[in-house]
């Protein structure tokens, strides 16, 4: 899965000729009391653009409503690009391709790139939200359910350093004054814990029912990945899934296991997978959740 969306527009090949007539915009102009129409404003002027700028812009265009800062690029290629990542708008184009021909294709796709640059930055403002602020107080999702953390310097709690109560506080045995990173680690490891003991109940749950073996389970960070399977019944699964309900972590299980019986993605893997869940379109989908912290 790819962490950002890429278009490319087949502008160039083979080239055509187009006649096309040009006119110019209508001005519409807005009357306010008092203001002579003389200087009346025009609504395009009236309306603030939104602005979408890459940290690296080298050259700005307005699209639509919005203002466009885009980090241009020639490359030995023989299209047009368009990569909307989570920095904003990056436009790759052959060498020979004149800047005016470049500028007619994003207008052309103007409706499409400011509505990609709206998600990704609502995408990142959703992220941001969800970051973790490791300090006393502080909450996270487990199992699809919010947890606090409480610092609670009396207790080591059996030597695992954290103990959920019955309210949903995750008491961590750590002084008040413990930094970020501290809070962060005893964290993770108590996570870890829960989610590889949680992995291998549901491993055993689908396992029989798909009529699999698994012989190991091995805890990931992947940024991106979920999940992986090998033929001979090794078992990686992400430790972050334990943020997510239940349901969804099944899905993920039984995924990776439906590979021990198909290792690809054809019809037929997905029937294995739909026999045990058979949600699992929707429960795949919420694996995009935004509001899962990223670590």
């Amino acid at each position: 899965m790819r962490s950002f969306f890429q278009y490319t527009l087949d502008l160039f090949e083979p080239p055509a000729l187009v006649d096309a007539e040009v006119t110019a915009p209508e001005n519409v102009a807005i009357d306010a009391p008092g203001v002579p129409h003389g200087l009346a404003q025009p609504l395009q002027q009236a309306i603030v653009p939104a602005l979408f700028r890459h940290p690296r812009a080298t050259r700005e265009l307005r699209l639509g409503d919005a203002v466009v800062g885009y980090l241009f690029q020639r490359a030995k290629r023989r299209t047009i690009g368009f990569v909307v990542g989570p920095d904003g708008l990056v436009v790759r184009a052959p060498r020979w391709t004149p800047v005016a021909e470049v500028e007619a294709a994003l207008r052309e796709k103007s409706q499409w790139i400011t509505r990609k640059l709206g998600e990704s930055r609502e995408r990142l403002a959703r992220q941001h939200e969800a970051r973790i602020h490791w300090a006393d107080g502080a909450e996270l999702p487990l199992l699809g359910e919010p947890v606090s953390l409480l610092l609670d310097p009396g207790h080591t709690f059996g030597g695992v350093g954290a103990q959920l109560d019955a309210a949903r506080i995750l008491r961590v045995g750590l002084p008040g004054h413990a930094t970020p990173e501290q809070i962060r680690d005893a964290v993770q490891a108590w996570l870890m814990r829960q989610a590889r003991e949680h992995f291998v109940q549901r491993l055993d749950h689908f396992a029989p029912m798909l009529q699999v073996q698994w012989r190991k389970l091995s805890l990931s960070s992947a940024g991106t990945r979920w999940g992986s399977a090998r033929i001979d019944g090794s078992i990686r699964l992400n430790w972050r899934l334990i943020h997510f309900r239940p349901a969804v972590i099944d899905y993920v299980v039984a995924h990776e296991l439906s590979h021990l019986r198909v290792m690809d993605h054809s019809a037929r893997f997905w029937d294995t997978v739909r026999s045990v869940v058979p949600d699992y379109a929707e429960l795949r989908g919420q694996l995009k959740d935004d509001s899962i912290p990223k670590w």
